[in-house]
């Protein structure tokens, strides 16, 4: 060790064999200089670590808040919200309408039963009908109705949630995509000048209240309350009223444009065609139910 007051080295000790100079007070100057450069350079490391996820989890924080907070404006002044709605929505617009998509197919797997029920129930009702069943054919019915309830014929059926909810839930978004995309080529082609983020922000919060209907009947649906199935019906048939309150939401830039009356009616026959498309493909996967329902054994058993 050098000593600092004269310079010469020494080999150990307390104390500088020239000059007497106390060596101890060098080693803790030294030792904590080391120290302190060890932990200067450790520190940004260790406190990096814990930054992202923190830095995730506020994000995740706003943006929920941030969605909550335009949701419940949205229903409480949906004309408001939806005109002073710009690009700056576009997040919270775009998970309203994934939102809307997936409901449907998450209410039809919680209700499907009690839709089969209420099917078959209709039947009973029509006079063709009706009149050739006896009394006790109903209470037949709605004992085995009770059953059905009570039973999770999901498990014996193997009616798989994630295929059914992801599968339907992506194609219902596509459909609304194109319904999104032929309401704003309409209002192009009405001389409305506007950004597509902006069009589609707008849409996204005309449709809050529809896709809080489609919430009220989810829940329903988990509660198995018949009822549900008319929420589902109101927020289906509620996109009929949003294209035509976008489109006129919008000031249009010229005269000599489409009017918004046969932009309205146009946009309605894509809507049909869709409906129908979504239609067609919730068919395909009844009639796949019902074949896994004939074809169980487990199900012949119980009944």
């Amino acid at each position: 060790m050098n000593c600092s007051n004269c310079g010469h080295f020494n080999d150990g000790g307390k104390f500088c064999v020239k000059c007497g100079h106390k060596l101890q007070e060098e080693a803790a100057v030294s030792q904590a200089a080391a120290t302190s450069e060890y932990q200067s350079q450790s520190q940004p490391e260790s406190a990096y670590a814990p930054q992202q996820p923190n830095q995730r989890v506020r994000q995740a924080k706003k943006v929920s808040r941030s969605f909550f907070s335009y949701f419940a404006e949205g229903i409480k002044n949906p004309t408001a919200t939806a005109q002073a709605a710009g690009e700056s929505q576009f997040v919270n617009a775009l998970i309203t309408v994934i939102l809307y998509a997936l409901s449907i197919p998450i209410m039809l797997y919680a209700g499907w039963k009690l839709l089969l029920i209420q099917v078959v129930r209709s039947m009973f009702k029509l006079p063709i009908i009706s009149e050739e069943l006896a009394p006790s054919d109903m209470e037949d019915f709605n004992t085995g109705a009770d059953l059905i309830k009570a039973t999770d014929i999901n498990s014996i059926i193997h009616f798989n949630f994630t295929d059914f909810v992801f599968k339907q839930g992506i194609f219902i978004f596509i459909g609304l995509a194109v319904i999104i995309g032929a309401t704003y080529v309409a209002a192009k082609f009405g001389k409305v000048d506007v950004s597509f983020k902006e069009f589609f922000s707008r849409f996204g919060t005309f449709l809050i209240i529809p896709t809080a209907l489609l919430l009220i009947g989810l829940v329903l649906a988990f509660l198995h309350i018949e009822y549900f199935s008319y929420f589902m019906n109101f927020g289906l048939l509620s996109i009929f009223l949003v294209v035509p309150f976008t489109i006129a939401s919008f000031k249009q830039s010229g005269t000599n444009g489409l009017d918004r009356i046969y932009s309205t009616l146009i946009v309605y026959v894509v809507i049909t065609i869709v409906l129908t498309f979504i239609a067609n493909g919730l068919g395909e996967e009844v009639k796949a139910i019902i074949t896994r329902m004939g074809n169980s054994s487990e199900l012949n058993d119980l009944f």
